[in-house]
């Protein structure tokens, strides 16, 4: 089917899809570009539409278009629905996956515990480094950004489709970690012991908070251990995404070793 008006309500139901408020509304979700199509397709998340730019899309595009109605779209269509200045050949529409605790790994090694993030690029890139180091599944806590937000998938490289993620409150992801045994490690500038001299050779999550903020008081309080990464410059502060993978990298070294 080809769209070319930028005015067509299926045009118009897409470019909702762009707002956290459209996401739940519809429970759908749109995918920006091949390779991040492929990803959410390899997890077994559910196409429910494929939107081609035709004078861009090639045969590597084409070839991913199955499970779902294809639509050309010109390029003023394609230019409303896409989230990027300079949109891609292929946006794919999505259902939303449930992101329950149930899902998770019963039995995890490595959990990161993202609370309360809100920018997208920076919830993107922890899920891009939990993924390349093999953490076993990721808590997103509280007022966070939703991870269907277009920016934490393109951040990502579309590693939210291959992680287990949960999306969850407070309550319930205290409720998870201790009822799994794993050793909750805070990340704060506070904290005493660099988080190279703490023993992660264990089961361990790590909580990482906004960096603006951190981590709010009932994870602190929670927290088995708090650990901090040495600030030598003048800056107080570290990416939230840096620290994750820090941190991450040296639960996996440790506990490869052990």
């Amino acid at each position: 089917m080809r769209i070319t008006s930028a005015r067509n309500p299926k045009i118009k139901a897409w470019a909702e899809l762009k707002t956290r408020r459209g996401r739940l509304e519809q429970d759908r979700f749109l995918v920006e570009g091949a390779r991040e199509a492929a990803r959410a397709l390899a997890a077994g998340i559910r196409p429910c539409a494929w939107l081609v730019w035709p004078e861009r899309a090639g045969a590597e595009e084409a070839a991913r278009l199955a499970g779902a109605p294809v639509y050309e779209l010109s390029e003023s269509a394609m230019r409303r629905v896409s989230y990027r200045e300079n949109p891609p050949a292929l946006i794919g529409v999505f259902e939303r996956p449930a992101r329950r605790l149930a899902d998770l790994p019963p039995d995890p090694r490595r959990v990161l515990v993202a609370v309360e993030i809100e920018k997208p690029g920076n919830l993107g890139a922890m899920l891009r480094s939990a993924d390349a180091s093999g953490a076993d599944a990721v808590l997103v806590v509280g007022d966070a950004v939703d991870p269907e937000n277009p920016n934490v998938i393109r951040a990502s490289t579309g590693a939210v489709f291959a992680l287990p993620l949960a999306v969850v409150d407070h309550a319930a992801a205290h409720a998870w970690l201790q009822e799994r045994g794993l050793r909750l490690v805070a990340a704060t500038p506070a904290a005493e012991r660099v988080y190279w001299e703490a023993d992660l050779s264990g089961p361990t999550a790590f909580a990482v908070g906004a960096e603006d903020r951190g981590l709010p008081p009932d994870w602190l309080e929670a927290a088995d251990l708090a650990v901090r990464i040495p600030m030598e410059g003048t800056v107080d502060s570290l990416n939230a995404s840096v620290s994750a993978a820090l941190l991450l990298y040296e639960g996996l070294r440790q506990q490869r070793r052990a």
